[in-house]
């Protein structure tokens, strides 16, 4: 390792260590690097521009933000909740399956997991511990594990991060990622149910059949915007980028004349919560940029490569060894940085070892996924704790048994690729 990039790395972990924002740690660890390589620091802001230049599909990414922030506001998420306690309320654990099943539909429609936590956690939260029917750890863990399901099902903004620095087609790992997003479903409605059964929790009133078309009837249009989003991609009628513009446009256009619930007040709100949210996922995009660089620079691909190739690592012995260091860095990392800053080092790596990146991606999404509610960092628990206040030891107490399924899945999807890359070879898909 050289001294410059030692001096890198230690300045981006100090900063990161004292609490520094990890897009303000990156962008400085870069400046430190290129002044002790005797670099122009000059380059640092050509290659953000160049960056954002030419990755047109960055725009998605925004758009996306707003379409979520529209459905938090415009009520829209309420009536997909009363949809879904009609659907599966009435089942043991009821209301752990409603909490699953919202974020099942949420997902399609935000692309974040965060504004999944944030948009409904707090409502379904509130349901399940009304009258002490649900332990308040319990229904912030299970909320916590729901919620990464959002950026797994389509859309899904790391996902537009993973196509940026793959190159791997953006359409394919949308299609790959509804079977994991299910699966995912899955095993969390299962561990609920045992846990439900396990610990007597009390069962929801049914709602009547006879009012399910009805509460169908009055979601339906929110249910769409998927079909609208793959159709749009798949069917040639937009990019990804433009089918990111359709979803905001459409939540926009169901918040504010079909459902009437959006204020102009309202609205301004939410495009300032959008800006700040895009501007903070932004500056990390920029530090990775120029950090990209630095690790071109350096060869380290090539060192990673060489190191491998000369100790005859078979395809799943990668992909284990890779995965275990996502879940150990999701401990202390945000996804955004690791799929950005770390998973970039391993793209040749599996190209050479002839892994297909569309599976790749979905590995990373989901390990990256399932970081975010991986103590002591996780930073969905911390948002359902800033949303929910409630402490952060009984979230962190109950999140273990959804964790070990989630990792259940993980393993499940990384030794059948086959499963994951299905709907893409339905569609045309040549991986």
């Amino acid at each position: 390792m050289s001294f410059e990039l030692l001096s890198c790395l230690l300045t981006l972990f100090v900063l990161a260590g004292i609490g520094t924002p990890i897009g303000y740690s990156i962008l400085l660890a870069s400046l430190m690097y290129l002044g002790v390589a005797g670099l122009d620091v000059a380059l640092a802001g050509e290659k953000i521009l160049q960056g954002f230049y030419k990755s047109t599909i960055l725009l998605a990414v925004p758009l996306f933000i707003v379409a979520a922030n529209i459905m938090n506001a415009g009520s829209i998420t309420d009536r997909l909740l009363n949809f879904c306690v009609a659907a599966v309320g009435r089942f043991k654990g009821g209301l752990g399956h409603v909490n699953v099943v919202a974020s099942l539909i949420f997902s399609g429609m935000s692309g974040s997991a965060v504004a999944d936590a944030a948009g409904i956690g707090k409502i379904i939260i509130e349901m399940m511990t009304k009258d002490g029917r649900y332990s308040r750890g319990y229904a912030a863990a299970i909320t916590a594990a729901s919620a990464t399901i959002g950026p797994i099902i389509p859309p899904s903004i790391p996902m537009v991060l993973y196509a940026l620095v793959s190159k791997a087609s953006i359409g394919s790992l949308f299609l790959a990622g509804i079977l994991p997003g299910l699966i995912m479903g899955i095993v969390l409605m299962a561990m609920n149910y045992y846990l439900a059964g396990k610990r007597n929790f009390a069962l929801e009133e049914p709602v009547p059949l006879r009012e399910l078309p009805a509460k169908t009837a009055n979601a339906f249009p929110a249910l769409l915007m998927p079909a609208i989003l793959l159709y749009g991609i798949y069917g040639g009628v937009t990019t990804p980028t433009e089918a990111a513009a359709v979803a905001a446009f459409y939540a926009l256009l169901l918040a504010a004349l079909f459902y009437r619930a959006l204020t102009f007040r309202g609205l301004y709100q939410v495009f300032v919560d959008s800006a700040r949210s895009s501007a903070a996922v932004g500056v990390v995009i920029g530090g990775a940029f120029i950090l990209n660089f630095i690790v071109i620079q350096e060869q380290i691909p090539q060192s990673i490569s060489a190191l491998l190739e000369g100790s005859d690592v078979s395809p799943i012995v990668f992909l284990i060894l890779v995965n275990l260091l996502i879940l150990a860095l999701g401990c202390v990392l945000d996804a955004t940085t690791i799929i950005l800053v770390i998973v970039p080092l391993f793209i040749p790596t599996c190209e050479a070892l002839g892994i297909d990146l569309v599976h790749f991606g979905v590995l990373v999404v989901v390990n990256s996924m399932i970081g975010l509610i991986t103590p002591p960092y996780g930073i969905l628990l911390f948002v359902i704790n800033a949303v929910t206040d409630i402490p952060l030891r009984e979230i962190i107490s109950e999140i273990w048994a959804f964790l070990a399924v989630l990792i259940f899945a993980l393993v499940i999807m990384m030794l059948m690729p086959d499963l994951v890359l299905w709907l893409p070879r339905m569609f045309g898909y040549q991986g």
